[in-house]
């Protein structure tokens, strides 16, 4: 097969998936606000087997924020920290045990921006302090953790045996020391 029409095709199913994920879990009013599990964040840990997922999750973010109603910053930021995600989960692909930290800390630092200032959530007051950033920090970050570094990681584990089927990657097998010596000669 093509390895752009391979790379599109890739593209395009990821973002397909992750649309109907965020349209069915925001019938529970969960793919936006200040308590969110965007379960289609789970998805942010597909750049580790495939570039093509990178377009893939920034187009299916964008375009479930347009579907579910979303503020115009948070169809831009929203999807922008999602792309950041997402490339920070394939830069860090050679490092599995840090691949879902990429977009939970995007999300993290964009997200409670957009919920104050473009929905204005209402203000955490502590003794006089305003803490609603800090407070839209861990609940946002709460749903990520659940999103990406738990569904995230089952994920991984259950695509692994079919990654060269799913991604058109060919899974290196363990050279033997005889191969090896055989190989040199």
């Amino acid at each position: 097969m093509n390895k752009k029409v391979l790379f599109i095709t890739q593209s395009a199913m990821i973002a397909a998936v992750y649309i109907v994920l965020t349209y069915f879990i925001s019938a529970f009013n969960l793919a936006s606000g200040s308590i969110q599990i965007r379960i289609s964040e789970a998805l942010t840990v597909l750049p580790y087997f495939t570039p093509a997922a990178i377009p893939g999750l920034a187009i299916g973010c964008f375009l479930s924020n347009i579907l579910i109603g979303s503020l115009v910053p948070d169809i831009i930021f929203g999807s922008l920290a999602t792309l950041i995600g997402a490339v920070g989960t394939y830069l860090l692909r050679n490092h599995k045990f840090m691949l879902t930290l990429p977009p939970v800390i995007a999300n993290m630092l964009i997200v409670p921006f957009v919920l104050k200032y473009a929905y204005g959530v209402p203000p955490v007051i502590f003794k006089g302090v305003d803490l609603t950033i800090p407070f839209l920090m861990a609940t946002v970050g709460i749903g990520e953790v659940i999103s990406c570094c738990i569904l995230g990681t089952m994920l991984v584990r259950a695509l692994g045996k079919y990654r060269g089927q799913m991604f058109g990657v060919i899974a290196s097998k363990p050279v033997t020391k005889a191969q090896a010596v055989n190989k040199n000669l």
